[in-house]
């Protein structure tokens, strides 16, 4: 398997030095300019096309789990990837997919899941529900689609700053992949593996400079690979708990259905409308408070950097315990409860200015630049 990883990550790692490389070849296609959205926390126009690299690397490793001593068949997930994936890729081009088009590719990726990799959902720990699962076909499909779908949207929330998605995407793939090991699962293990080194390849462009983005290919990608693997883990190993996949996934998924909440319910807009007060928003904001007002290329890079380190700590108060209690129920439930309740009370104290300020990154030098642009704004 360090075959797998170390060529999966090489692959990646060329192409995005080629794609930056030769960035001015194609730029008016591929990057992302600063200031053209309320999400937009970079400096610069930047490739935002990572998600082929980050594919050619899986698709690399996926051909070494084939030819090596294993003999692994990834061609029905390689099958499945491609709509979502391609859906991503044309958003990155265009700028004209639509998120309700992204999230029915993901529907139909779902779909094509069940099929070619026998991707169910057989059991949820609620008999009641189980039964229906295991009885209509059509139900559980939709419950897939759901499933899948929510997943694969969700690490596309989180996927706003250098480095935030594709750290969070390898504490979840390391955690998956401890698991498939324990139950002897060898064909997850092979794909978390492969999905692993085209990511760390990734990640030495994308953090903490940012010279090149997921995108919504990669971002797609990562959320699909996952949920498909977090499905299929739970299916073909009884001793797996059918709620560890919720824990390993609560981050991206609370803070969508968080936003979701915010939006509708507590603001009145549409559920799908952009801003920019996500967790990860918030904390760049008011609690990275380095050079706050300052415009310079340095600057802004770095600001940026500090932000996921806080969101990783987050991240963590659930793959940890999830990896730990993987065939646990109740404990499950327990740390699920207590990680809902942590970014809660996170959120409000941001919201609410009761951050305290060993919790900030920041100097004297900068709380000067921050009272300089707060006296400019007003």
């Amino acid at each position: 398997m360090l075959k797998v990883l170390f060529v999966a990550i090489a692959t990646s790692w060329v192409l995005c030095l080629g794609l930056i490389f030769f960035k001015h070849a194609h730029a008016h296609l591929t990057t992302d300019h600063v200031g053209s959205g309320p999400q937009k926390m970079h400096h610069g126009a930047t490739p935002r096309i990572g998600g082929v690299p980050i594919f050619a690397g899986l698709l690399v490793g996926m051909t070494i789990l084939y030819f090596g001593e294993w003999h692994i068949n990834s061609l029905p997930f390689i099958g499945a990837i491609l709509p979502v994936w391609i859906a991503g890729i044309t958003e990155d081009l265009t700028k004209k997919v639509s998120p309700f088009k992204r999230l029915i590719a993901a529907f139909v990726s779902a779909l094509i899941g069940m099929w070619l990799l026998d991707a169910k959902l057989v059991r949820l720990g609620l008999p009641l529900l189980d039964h229906f699962l295991a009885s209509y076909i059509v139900f559980n499909a939709l419950l897939v689609m759901l499933g899948v779908g929510g997943i694969t949207h969700a690490m596309n929330i989180i996927d706003g700053f250098n480095g935030l998605a594709g750290v969070v995407v390898v504490m979840i793939l390391s955690a998956l992949a401890y698991v498939s090991y324990q139950v002897n699962d060898i064909f997850l293990l092979g794909q978390c593996i492969a999905l692993l080194g085209a990511t760390i390849g990734f990640l030495f462009w994308n953090y903490p400079k940012g010279t090149i983005f997921a995108g919504d290919g990669g971002a797609y990608l990562w959320g699909f690979m996952v949920a498909e693997i977090c499905v299929m883990l739970v299916y073909r190993n009884p001793s797996v708990s059918p709620l560890f996949p919720l824990l390993l996934v609560i981050y991206p998924v609370w803070e969508t259905i968080f936003s979701i909440y915010r939006r509708k319910v507590i603001r009145g807009l549409p559920a799908g409308l952009p801003d920019a007060i996500h967790l990860h928003s918030l904390v760049y904001k008011r609690m990275v408070r380095h050079m706050i007002g300052s415009k310079e290329a340095e600057h802004m890079i770095k600001r940026n950097s500090l932000t996921a380190p806080y969101l990783w700590g987050l991240a963590a108060f659930s793959i940890i315990p999830a990896a730990m209690c993987w065939s646990n129920t109740p404990m499950i439930v327990f740390f699920m409860c207590v990680f809902i309740l942590c970014y809660c009370t996170f959120y409000a104290m941001i919201v609410r200015f009761k951050i305290k300020r060993w919790m900030t990154v920041g100097d004297s030098k900068d709380c000067s630049v921050d009272k300089e642009h707060v006296a400019s704004k007003v």
